[in-house]
């Protein structure tokens, strides 16, 4: 690497101070493909084209990643809601604070709503929430009663054959807790993203066989109140 500092520092420096002592070396992104996290990849991109297909007034988002509703709020007007709420200052683009566990909307005043990898969290205390052992069937709870009728909810939550928690990180469900959880709506579609966490392959209209093979998988659900 000096050797290649020292033929950079011939080639460039007339136009940049080029120092060793400045020096921010970077060993790791001499790849063949471009590296991505796949969960944080593919979830929203599910997600922005599920809502592009149903073209709602307005998008709600509780807790998802920040990158989602600022892309998003370029297209629809989108209102971005966390526990920890955001100063982002953007066009179409509205932030605040809501606990999920105890949203101030009214009952079924929503007609697109998600909340993705935030309620495998609720009541872990990571984010300096409260330990509840039933903060994620709270959180459940909220989402389903600010839906407005035939509205659309899409989550997006860790899946495994095997249902545990991983303290105080996140719960990992299975596909048949997340159905029960929502056993009076419809699920229209659901995703996933295998769990290798660089380069995993995304799957549409994936089925239960598959998401109980995995061991930390990223399942999509797409829910709507029928």
């Amino acid at each position: 690497m000096f050797m290649e500092y020292k033929a950079a520092n011939k080639t460039h420096s007339k136009r940049f101070n080029i120092r060793w002592q400045d020096r921010y070396l970077q060993l790791e992104d001499r790849s063949t493909t471009t590296p991505f996290d796949s969960h944080y990849i593919y979830h929203p991109a599910w997600a922005a084209r599920i809502i592009e297909l149903i073209n709602p007034p307005f998008h709600v988002d509780i807790s998802s990643s920040l990158n989602f509703s600022t892309m998003l709020s370029a297209f629809i007007p989108t209102q971005f809601y966390d526990y920890r709420p955001a100063q982002i200052r953007l066009d179409n683009l509205h932030c605040g604070a809501e606990d999920v566990t105890h949203l101030s909307f009214k009952d079924n005043s929503i007609s697109s709503l998600s909340c993705m990898h935030v309620i495998e969290h609720i009541g872990l205390g990571r984010y300096g929430d409260y330990l509840d052992p039933v903060g994620d069937i709270k959180a459940v709870d909220e989402l389903k009663r600010v839906l407005s009728h035939e509205g659309h909810l899409l989550v997006v939550v860790p899946v495994s054959g095997v249902p545990r928690i991983e303290f105080n990180a996140h719960r990992v469900y299975s596909y048949t807790q997340i159905i029960d959880l929502f056993n009076e709506f419809e699920l229209k579609d659901f995703s996933l993203i295998q769990d290798t966490p660089e380069g995993g392959q995304f799957y549409h209209h994936a089925s239960k066989e598959q998401s109980d093979l995995q061991h930390y998988g990223c399942g999509c659900f797409w829910f709507q109140k029928t």
